[in-house]
Formats: structure tokens, C-alpha cells, sequence
């Protein structure tokens, strides 16, 4: 019974340590294809869903909002100094 616990929560741990997945979605990007096949992937590379459109055109792929996008990025204005 012992070595059964020990063996386990050795399997456990293991598991437990194994590398963590890539993130999905790019979110510097408004707008992803996910295209669909033997191989499922992600695109987060369009700035608009006629963009996407293009390029999913004639293939098992589809045009999705990005949940993650962090919107256009800010210019700090520079403080004057008089």
C-alpha cells in the first residue's frame, strides 16, 4: 500500500513540472484567424477583419476578434519645462 501511495504521488508531482503552453493569442493585434486541420493554429497578426478575410479565403479557416488585444498604444506627451 505504501509503495502505491509513493508511486502516485510521484506521477502527480511529475505532471505537475511539465512546461507550461505558449500563449495563444498575440495581443498586440486586434483581429486572429484560426485556421482549422490536421494541425489546429492560431494567426494574431491582422489589424482588421477584411485583412483576416484575405487571407482565410479558400481555406478551413475563420476570422476572430481578439479577446486580448491591449488597444492602440499611448505616446506620453513630453512634459515642458519653462
Amino acid at each position: 500500500m505504501r509503495k502505491l501511495a509513493i508511486a502516485i504521488l510521484a506521477t502527480a508531482t511529475v505532471s505537475m513540472a511539465a512546461p507550461a503552453a505558449a500563449q495563444t493569442y498575440d495581443p498586440a493585434y486586434p483581429v486572429c484567424l484560426h485556421v482549422y486541420g490536421r494541425v489546429t493554429y492560431w494567426e494574431c497578426r491582422y489589424s482588421s477583419l477584411a485583412q483576416c478575410a484575405g487571407s482565410a479565403s479558400g481555406r478551413a479557416a475563420q476570422c476572430e476578434i481578439n479577446p486580448y488585444y491591449a488597444g492602440p498604444r499611448r505616446q506620453q506627451r513630453q512634459r515642458r519645462t519653462y
